[in-house]
């Protein structure tokens, strides 16, 4: 849930980057941080395995301008992708107000995909919320890999498997070098702000 200070006239606002393991959830914010001047971002906190994956969470604030007067500023979380750390997960990503959902383009990780994606959906509705009610973009990464000879999945079939009827805004991506990363951040910010200050009828006042 946003924090909304009223005082200091800002708002804050949790977007949590989910999906299976080793995807690039953490690539993404890697690339966001290296890239943002030091006047928008702030420390990035990495707790990390020995086999250098994100355990617990990547945080990383950003500070977006103003919308209505409130300076707007975003907290982007990652989740630990690994089967064994669901119980984190869901810690992380209570109080989402924006996901964005990271699917991994290889064949081979297909069924992680799906598997990650209903997890999401269960968690939220422990949590009394719904894919529909939160603000989500989905993010097809690794999509440099297409002309490799190792076996990805088509955007058409990722649709059918993950956004049926294409609810969701959905990028392609391949976060390592880039492509896509901002453009992701950029629509999840827009909707999750618009979501949040429309909420809190905020906006004008």
């Amino acid at each position: 849930m946003a924090l909304i200070d009223l005082s200091k006239r800002e708002i804050h606002c949790k977007i949590v980057y989910y999906g299976p393991g080793r995807c690039g959830k953490t690539t993404n914010l890697l690339y966001i941080y290296n890239a943002m001047s030091e006047k928008t971002k702030g420390k990035m906190i990495t707790i990390e395995t020995k086999g250098e994956r994100t355990l617990f969470f990547d945080l990383l604030p950003l500070t977006l301008g103003k919308v209505g007067g409130f300076d707007i500023r975003i907290q982007l979380y990652t989740v630990p992708g690994q089967a064994l750390y669901e119980a984190t997960r869901k810690l992380v990503l209570k109080g989402a107000d924006g996901l964005v959902f990271v699917a991994d383009s290889l064949r081979v990780r297909q069924v992680k995909n799906r598997e990650s994606l209903e997890e999401l959906r269960r968690s939220l509705r422990e949590y009394g919320a719904s894919l529909g009610e939160v603000p989500m973009v989905l993010q097809y990464n690794k999509r440099d890999l297409v002309s490799s000879p190792i076996p990805t999945i088509g955007v058409e079939e990722l649709d059918r498997d993950l956004n049926n009827g294409l609810v969701f805004p959905r990028f392609e991506a391949a976060a390592t070098k880039g492509v896509g990363v901002f453009e992701t951040l950029k629509e999840i910010s827009k909707r999750t702000v618009r979501h949040v200050t429309q909420k809190n009828m905020l906006v004008g006042r």
